[in-house]
């Protein structure tokens, strides 16, 4: 029977093997990339994506035969380094997936390569440091430290040293450390009367996240308003440890393991209560729900956990279908540019934020589908900077051209490079980056500081502008 050209099935994706002798054998590796690699340059419709495509049909453009027997193995890792783990190309071109006969899953291959070369050769010291995002922010966001990590961040001469010693580009905006940790200072409430609906359990514990906890608690602030608002009762998980996520993507999957043991008996104490268990970062969510399932098919508690896991706006919008989300606006958002992270996008759950927002009367949202360039550490390192600037552009040029109120992604991170990349870019420069929980709160009459402000009235549903533009 004759290949087909695509494949009508929904995509599916196949555990992976990686306590297997032969996931980490160099050879074997390489010949299955030879393979994939070959496919994708009689593709090539993903050479748009990123430059993780580009950098592979140059490979074999210049080669000595213009196929993929022309170039050397060696340069394969060119590939590999340039590929982040967006899965946009999984998700959104590539006609091999599985269930086809070929079995292309290009991020998960790039996965493999670097596992077998982080197990042969480890990371060096600003990858390692990178990735450990629960050390840096228990140095870094405390009252004493975080001003100074912060004014350090935002000295030119400090950033060209942090450049050339570690390799973090010295143009790269940073997130900030927090003096006042989120888990600190939380106080979620779980007095509310328990309300399950048909799609959605009626009480929720809060995985914090590394990012919200020393970066920025103000999300995890609004997620907390927000739930109180719609009298859902609320507990935060007692112990937490990153997700795994900059581990994975450094390929070192003994780590992840190691996080995920930590992490997975807290979560499945609430998962077995019955909670929802919300995260408001996207990679974290796409973790728990995707990843770790793939890595661990056989542990009954990660497929548990897995379940029960929401990404903020999924559980809000189902709260909506069942019928117990309140809709009492009081403040309209105006123009709103918003970006869907790839990490939210591969969890098909559709776009749940921007039909969320648009409930609010008064709010025109304008939705941009496309991979921003930065990931998680990839766009911070020197070496990847520009390349991560160039995959933006795109992006910049469609957040800008609403001349937007506000500019939104559920990725913080995303968010901090598309405002980088529209400001040196000559975009809108006045536009207000916010959270879409911070843009919800505010909807629901909220200030910065969780008060009710006084005289709004509750907006007429005649008011309604919210049609997505394209």
């Amino acid at each position: 029977m004759a290949s087909r050209e695509g494949s009508l099935e929904a995509p599916k994706r196949h555990p992976l093997d990686w306590k297997n002798a032969n996931f980490y054998d160099s050879e074997k590796l390489q010949q299955e990339m030879e393979r994939v690699f070959n496919v994708c340059h009689g593709c090539r419709r993903c050479v748009n994506l990123c430059t993780a495509f580009p950098r592979l049909f140059d490979l074999i453009d210049e080669g000595s035969t213009g196929e993929i027997d022309g170039v050397d193995k060696h340069r394969y890792q060119e590939v590999v380094d340039h590929c982040y783990l967006c899965d946009m190309c999984f998700m959104t071109k590539c006609p091999y997936v599985p269930p086809h006969e070929w079995n292309i899953d290009f991020p998960h291959l790039m996965l493999r390569a670097k596992a077998v070369k982080y197990q042969q050769s480890g990371a060096g010291f600003r990858d390692k440091l990178l990735s450990n995002t629960d050390l840096l922010g228990k140095i870094n966001a405390n009252p004493v430290v975080a001003p100074i990590v912060n004014t350090l961040n935002n000295a030119p001469l400090a950033r060209k040293v942090l450049d050339s010693t570690l390799g973090i580009h010295a143009d790269r905006k940073l997130p900030e450390y927090t003096a006042h940790q989120f888990r600190s200072h939380a106080q979620p409430d779980a007095n509310y009367t328990v309300k399950d609906g048909n799609k959605t359990p009626g009480k929720v514990a809060i995985y914090a996240t590394c990012y919200v906890n020393y970066n920025e608690p103000g999300i995890g602030h609004d997620l907390l308003q927000i739930l109180a608002h719609n009298e859902i009762s609320t507990c935060l998980v007692e112990q937490e440890a990153c997700c795994g996520m900059p581990k994975l993507e450094l390929g070192d999957l003994p780590a992840v393991e190691a996080l995920k043991n930590r992490n997975i008996p807290h979560l499945l104490k609430f998962a077995q209560q019955g909670y929802a268990i919300i995260s408001a970062i996207p990679s974290c969510v796409l973790m728990y729900k995707q990843e770790l399932p793939l890595l661990f098919p056989e542990d009954t508690a990660v497929q548990t956990v897995a379940a029960a896991m929401f990404d903020p706006f999924e559980y809000l919008l189902l709260r909506h279908q069942d019928k117990l989300l309140k809709t009492d606006f009081k403040q309209p958002l105006n123009n709103v540019s918003y970006h869907i992270p790839c990490h939210q996008r591969v969890q098909n759950i559709g776009k749940k934020t921007r039909d969320v927002l648009q409930l609010i009367p008064g709010t025109t949202i304008t939705t941009v589908e496309r991979c921003s360039g930065h990931d998680g550490t990839w766009g911070v390192k020197s070496e990847y900077f520009a390349d991560s600037m160039k995959i933006g552009r795109p992006v910049f040029k469609q957040m800008a051209t609403p001349k937007p109120d506000y500019i939104s992604s559920d990725c913080a991170i995303a968010a901090r490079h598309i405002e980088q990349g529209m400001c040196e870019n000559g975009g809108n420069k006045t536009a207000q980056k916010l959270h879409p929980l911070s843009l919800l709160r505010m909807a629901y009459g909220y200030d910065d500081n969780q008060q009710a402000i006084p005289g709004l009235q509750v907006l007429s549903a005649q008011t309604h502008a919210s049609e997505e533009k394209t």
